[in-house]
């Protein structure tokens, strides 16, 4: 009864007309983002983090929330129009949903990627409003020693899920931590790594380096093919729409993925791209036609769909409840909410539900407005395709400069974004996660006052990282965490030389 008062405030707030507008608004920028090729939800909700700094903390997560499903939304059109995934979540729509446009199906392709979008993101939705009392009522259990190691566990699973090597996911992290390190201790008052610059005793705002990373990293990645043509997109359409035996088809794959998108969503740093490519392999395994799959199966476009957002509805989960981003986007969320003075955790719930409900309410209404523009006006959006990189890299560096500016009206600020920008830049040719290193450089700060504070009650003792079950338990994940892709890259290597 508790949660259902609490979800009937959540609508009392999120149908507030303020924040109707904003989820709006949300949507469709973060639909207009994630249909533009490399940019995606992070990026996206780097880039206009300057529009909410005048905003309250629950207009603002409500519009940061909005552009991140959004993108999930929009990132299939051009998947399924010019056969480029708008980021790596919409990466499994181009398997069948191009091959549908080129068999002249690309009606179909675009109303069954926003009905399954749709489905999974309210089913997503459904599973949090069950699952985020609770979850925070277990998090309100953890102790200083239960936070350092959670933060441990949370940055291994980021690390050590990264794609092909362990290592460089690792070396992203340790970059994120030396980050959180710059500006003067708090506890004992020493400067730390600032180099004798002023404006650097105060640390490196967070917000900086996602900008930078984000933001300017692509745009100095695109650099190189900026006057290379864009493919050209279909922009006039028959009835948007599906026939019965499409829906008969997909139903299934749509509610079997969303569940499966959900948990994956929810583990520190799986992310869409994970929960998509798992959910487009498990329909073409049961799928009694298996090689349809890759040819212009609606099945394997709607499976996919329905994972990824329910996904990002998933990563919002550790975020909220635990203080812990799930995804990058959401680790770029946080650090929007920390500015504003509303601290994620457990908490959030009890000190500030209305900020917390009336997210989880929005979630409800924003997938009925996105399905609402992205079915009918469908045409009309994915004429943004056609927009020359020329036109469109200088507006990302536009909005990237001024929203630097905002956040301390500093132009050291700047140095550190061009700085950013470019170490992005090599860690995308690289091949290094920017995961790890945002969510350490968010995370570091609080991780060494968690520990400082745990050693501090023990007397100086380390038994206290070990002396609850909780304790173990966060050391037996971290330890699995780390062990586990070794294992398998070890066996994968053994069936190859077998």
């Amino acid at each position: 009864m508790d949660v259902i008062a609490n979800l009937l405030n959540g609508f009392m707030v999120a149908l507030q007309p303020y924040h109707l507008l904003m989820v709006t608004i949300g949507g469709i920028l973060g639909t207009i983002v994630g249909m533009l090729p490399g940019l995606g939800p992070a990026t996206g909700v780097a880039v206009l983090l300057p529009i909410t700094f005048s905003m309250g903390p629950t207009a603002a997560l409500i519009t940061m929330t909005g552009v991140y499903y959004g993108a999930m939304f929009g990132g299939s059109r051009s998947s399924i129009l010019i056969n480029t995934p708008g980021d790596g979540a919409a990466l499994a729509a181009t398997f069948d949903g191009y091959p549908m446009a080129m068999k002249g199906k690309a009606e179909s392709a675009l109303a069954i990627s926003a009905i399954a979008s749709f489905i999974g993101g309210t089913i997503a939705a459904v599973f949090m409003v069950a699952l985020a009392t609770p979850v925070a009522r277990f998090a309100l259990k953890f102790g200083p020693a239960e936070y350092f190691l959670l933060m441990v566990a949370a940055l291994s699973m980021t690390a050590s899920m990264s794609k092909n090597n362990v290592l460089k996911g690792f070396i992203s992290m340790i970059l994120g931590l030396m980050i959180g390190t710059v500006g003067i201790d708090a506890q004992s008052g020493i400067e730390r790594f600032t180099f004798g610059v002023l404006e650097l005793q105060t640390g490196i705002d967070f917000l900086i380096v996602i900008i930078g990373i984000y933001a300017l990293g692509e745009v100095f990645k695109s650099y190189k093919v900026i006057n290379e043509g864009t493919k050209k997109a279909q922009t006039k359409f028959g009835k948007i729409w599906i026939t019965k035996e499409e829906w008969k088809k997909s139903k299934w794959p749509i509610l079997r993925s969303a569940p499966l998108g959900f948990i994956i969503g929810a583990l520190p740093g799986a992310g869409g791209t994970m929960a998509s490519l798992m959910a487009y392999n498990n329909e073409k395994q049961m799928s009694k036609n298996p090689e349809e799959f890759g040819e212009g199966a609606i099945e394997g476009l709607a499976a996919p769909e329905s994972a990824n957002n329910a996904a990002s509805v998933g990563a919002l989960i550790p975020m909220l409840t635990l203080g812990i981003p799930g995804s990058g986007t959401t680790a770029v969320m946080m650090g929007a909410l920390l500015m504003l003075g509303i601290q994620p955790g457990p908490l959030l719930f009890t000190q500030n539900p209305d900020i917390a409900w009336g997210l989880i309410a929005s979630m409800f209404i924003g997938n009925i407005i996105l399905a609402v523009i992205n079915i009918p006006l469908a045409g009309i959006l994915v004429r943004v395709l056609s927009i020359p990189p020329k036109i469109l890299y200088p507006i990302v560096l536009a909005l990237a400069f001024v929203g630097t500016y905002a956040i301390s009206n500093s132009v050291i600020d700047f140095y550190l974004l061009i700085l950013f920008g470019i170490l992005g830049y090599f860690m995308t040719n690289l091949k290094i996660p920017t995961a790890p290193m945002i969510l350490a450089a968010i995370v570091g700060g609080t991780m060494e006052q968690s520990f400082r504070q745990a050693i501090k009650i023990a007397n100086g003792s380390m038994n206290i990282f070990y002396g609850s079950t909780l304790a173990i338990c966060l050391i037996t994940i971290t330890i699995i965490s780390i062990v586990y892709p070794m294992i398998k890259e070890y066996i994968k290597k053994e069936k190859i030389t077998a």
